[in-house]
């Protein structure tokens, strides 16, 4: 089976302009993103899908390969559709799962790809898979930069929201605080017809791409890992990230050509 990475990355993000490419340890955050997702034993390739020139020469100068996309997305499903085209069209091989890996999470481990792919290799009906992490702080928990998600009883999402679900407004001490990981396996016909359905309200509300396909009455598949990890949407992310990556033994296999 091929399962080939896609990591969907631009320098014009709203919160973070630039943030592909800021430090952390002396590496541009798309370098770690790359090299630990090269680490995972079930892909068969990565990618960097970019509109920026400077990413792209970033990529080519260190080993990474990448594909120059439109600069017109707006969603990262799409850019990374485009990609999965273009990387079929150059190799003239089929791609049957497509792990789109956001550029903004440079704690992931490789293991994550694998359990994020591993349900979709058991069972042919699942269509896309997200991982899950449990948050650790109520700060974290009531933070809008990260997306919260509530399952049911198979793992399941019933709801995606920037607000933090389940309530603790009605006096319950102990709720799941559970946050969506952005390493996203979709079967490649299945990102095609995602890209294809007409975004819904509640995608457009909560700014949370997997609503669209709750709202088109389909599943996504959760799947929960024990990493931890922070994706970066500030500065102060950064910062943060930084700090927690101290000592990372990841890291030490690919720094020194970075």
């Amino acid at each position: 089976m091929n399962i080939v990475a896609i990591i969907p990355a631009r320098m014009g993000s709203s919160r973070f302009p630039g943030k592909p490419l800021a430090l952390i340890h002396g590496i541009p955050m798309i370098g770690h993103v790359a090299k630990r997702t090269q680490m995972s034993q079930i892909v068969s390739d990565t990618y960097v899908a970019t509109c920026d020139s400077i990413i792209m020469d970033y990529c080519q100068k260190h080993g990474i390969k990448s594909v120059m996309t439109s600069d017109t997305h707006v969603r990262c499903s799409t850019r990374t559709a485009e990609a999965l085209l273009t990387i079929e069209e150059q190799t003239k091989k089929h791609i049957d799962i497509v792990v789109m890996v956001q550029g903004d999470e440079p704690m992931l481990h490789p293991t994550m790809i694998e359990q994020a792919v591993a349900p979709m290799l058991d069972n042919p009906a699942i269509n896309v898979v997200n991982l899950m992490a449990e948050m650790e702080t109520v700060e974290e928990f009531e933070d809008p930069n990260e997306v919260k998600v509530v399952v049911d009883h198979f793992n399941c999402a019933l709801y995606f929201s920037r607000e933090p679900i389940p309530s603790r407004k009605k006096g319950a001490t102990t709720v799941p605080m559970r946050k969506q990981v952005c390493i996203i396996p979709f079967r490649r016909d299945y990102l095609l017809k995602f890209n294809a359905m007409e975004e819904s309200p509640l995608e457009i509300y909560e700014s949370v791409d997997m609503m669209r396909i709750l709202e088109h009455g389909e599943k996504v598949h959760m799947v929960p890992t024990s990493y931890k990890t922070w994706s970066v949407d500030t500065p102060e992310d950064l910062a943060r990230v930084e700090k927690r990556m101290q000592g990372d033994p990841l890291m030490a296999t690919y720094a020194g050509g970075m």
